[in-house]
């Protein structure tokens, strides 16, 4: 499956789409969770978390995944991640990071087995903006003040200069708010082709509908997905809604 080019072919029929995010290590009754969100009308998954999954959690997540025929995307926090039994990676640059590994040395570590797995690479400038989460702690990033939205538009100009294609802008799972709606609205005023991705703390559809409205291509639910599969239902119909 090329997952850039199905991507890319729904949003050019203007369609909002939706990734479910499943962390191996925290996730429970997978097989339930997927095909409910499958009926749901999630476009595909993203397999990751910022601490404890194995080689072998993340493959045996992506074998049960692939059976939906949705696109299975890693969303590395680290190599540990990586497999060959998914479609493909989101190749990031966690690009507000302190830490030269997440800004080079985890790409250039994963570099080679991305290949060896014939694995599809989605460039992706990542962009976390609170620093009380673990994805936060971890990436030891730059917080981004929330009423400074010209920042985050200059980040998604650099990524796309950069030749990246996509631009992810990060919450972190388990965040208390999602980030502010001019973020994905500078990203997107700011860049010509970039696909705009937001997710952590997007716990309602209101919320979700906010972040679409404001220039969000792709919205990402993972927490409220395992918590309120009912709620993650109503976000999916809201992001579809035209």
């Amino acid at each position: 499956m090329k997952v850039h080019k199905y991507i890319t072919d729904l949003l050019s029929r203007g369609k909002k789409l939706h990734f479910t995010l499943i962390d191996p290590d925290k996730s429970d009754n997978i097989e339930n969770i997927s095909k409910t969100m499958v009926e749901a009308g999630t476009d595909g998954f993203l397999i990751g978390g910022s601490l404890a999954v194995t080689p072998q959690e993340a493959t045996e997540t992506a074998r049960i995944l692939k059976e939906h025929g949705l696109p299975v995307i890693i969303f590395p926090g680290n190599i540990n991640c990586l497999t060959p039994e998914a479609d493909a990676i989101l190749f990031m640059v966690l690009m507000n990071s302190l830490e030269p590994y997440f800004l080079m040395g985890a790409q250039v570590a994963g570099a080679p087995l991305v290949k060896k797995y014939g694995l599809e690479p989605l460039p992706t400038g990542y962009l976390v903006v609170y620093g009380s989460t673990a994805v936060a702690h971890v990436g030891r990033i730059m917080p981004i003040p929330e009423n400074k939205p010209d920042i985050v538009a200059a980040y998604a100009m650099a990524a796309e200069m950069l030749g990246m294609k996509y631009f992810y802008i990060e919450a972190g799972s388990g965040a208390p708010k999602p980030v502010p709606y001019t973020f994905p609205r500078a990203a997107k005023n700011s860049t010509d082709n970039l696909v705009v991705i937001v997710g952590g703390g997007i716990r309602d559809p209101e919320t979700a509908r906010l972040m679409i409205d404001s220039g969000a291509d792709i919205i990402v639910t993972g927490t409220i997905v395992e918590k309120d599969p009912i709620k993650a239902k109503k976000i999916i119909q809201a992001i579809k809604k035209t």
